[in-house]
């Protein structure tokens, strides 16, 4: 019988800065946008770990690049076989195609279906089923170059805007959190013009960033493990500079230059405890009623009266971040490399070996 396998499809930031140069960009807006995909940069040096944590469970492990992962998926054996996406995306990002790409092929896969995976990656969409679930999701507007396409509601304490199909805070800049719509509207030209992007513009809303963490590393892992901290980078929210400093290449050239700053984890439930217990409830929610499994990320701002605000979901959660590994760490006792295999190892061999 052929050896379970764990596929882990990726897309790397090259090849995204070569299609996007080839589209136009130039090279450092394609740089900035690729810069969402650092993870798979930051996690490649340590295939050699994912291969030994997967050897000695009795798994054989193949990094795939998602250029290759038609071919690969397509010879895979359906049986053995469990596909990770590691990298989403539907338009300058194609990861949102893998998981689709494994059901073609009748393959198994880690994290939620493809629909899921296209519907995050579209701010505006996203938020709309967030709020017609009932959870509280900050309603927003959508502009497109210096025009409303959906006018946003009104706001006492201003507004914040950010690209709607790009992430890791690319296109998020200082001056992001507005107190007037026609400042919004000059953010939204000044994003079209340098990523083709429209902008989503949502009510501000005050807090502190939580990050909510999930890897459903036993089968039958629920909300009680879901880690839940908040975030703090200095200030109120980071930007793309702040990102690019952190991870991928640009990080690696932060680090060096002495420009790294991580930013500070702190559990809620240590100070905030009734607000911790919201967000589990929440996330219960997505789970049954949107379809998140297996792995996958949450982002709130949580207001010292333990008012919650749910921001964005991930479906593909930077696995080789700072706040993830720690997330491995406290919930799992694992390292990333032991947790990435632990979790296939139960679902194609049904238990730990």
């Amino acid at each position: 019988m052929p050896r379970p396998t764990l596929i882990l499809v990726h897309e790397p930031e090259k090849a995204c800065f070569d299609r996007l140069v080839a589209d136009g960009f130039p090279a450092e807006r394609a740089l900035e946008i690729s810069s969402y995909l650092a993870q798979s940069t930051d996690l490649a040096p340590e295939f050699d770990q994912l291969a030994t944590a997967c050897e000695k469970r009795g798994l054989a492990f193949m990094p795939v690049a998602l250029d290759d992962a038609a071919s690969a998926l397509a010879k895979a054996d359906p049986a053995t076989t469990l596909v990770w996406t590691l990298t989403d995306g539907i338009a300058y990002f194609r990861g949102a195609a893998a998981p689709a790409l494994a059901r073609l092929n009748g393959l198994r896969t880690i994290g939620a279906d493809d629909a899921l995976f296209a519907l995050c990656q579209d701010k505006f969409r996203s938020g709309a089923v967030l709020c017609a679930l009932g959870l509280p999701a900050p309603q927003a507007g959508l502009a497109r170059d210096g025009r409303w396409l959906a006018d946003p509601p009104a706001s006492e304490a201003g507004w914040f805007v950010k690209p709607n199909r790009l992430g890791s805070k690319v296109g998020i800049w200082p001056d992001s959190r507005c107190n007037d719509l026609a400042h919004a509207l000059e953010l939204s030209r000044r994003v079209y013009a340098a990523y083709r992007d429209d902008v989503v513009v949502q009510p501000y809303v005050g807090g502190r960033n939580v990050r909510a963490s999930f890897l459903g590393l036993q089968t039958d892992a629920g909300a009680e493990a879901l880690g839940v901290a908040f975030v703090d980078s200095g200030g109120d929210f980071q930007t793309m500079a702040d990102s690019m400093a952190l991870y991928g290449d640009t990080g690696e050239a932060a680090k060096a230059a002495g420009l790294y700053s991580e930013p500070v984890l702190e559990a809620v439930a240590d100070t905030q405890p009734a607000a911790a217990a919201t967000i589990r409830r929440i996330a219960e929610r997505l789970v049954s009623g949107l379809g998140l499994r297996d792995v996958f990320s949450l982002d709130f701002r949580v207001e010292a009266n333990d008012h919650v605000h749910l921001i964005e979901f991930e479906v593909c959660p930077g696995l080789p971040c700072f706040d993830f590994r720690a997330y491995c760490l406290i919930q799992w006792g694992m390292t990333l490399a032991d947790a990435v295999a632990e979790t296939a190892a139960n679902r194609l061999n049904r238990q730990a070996i």
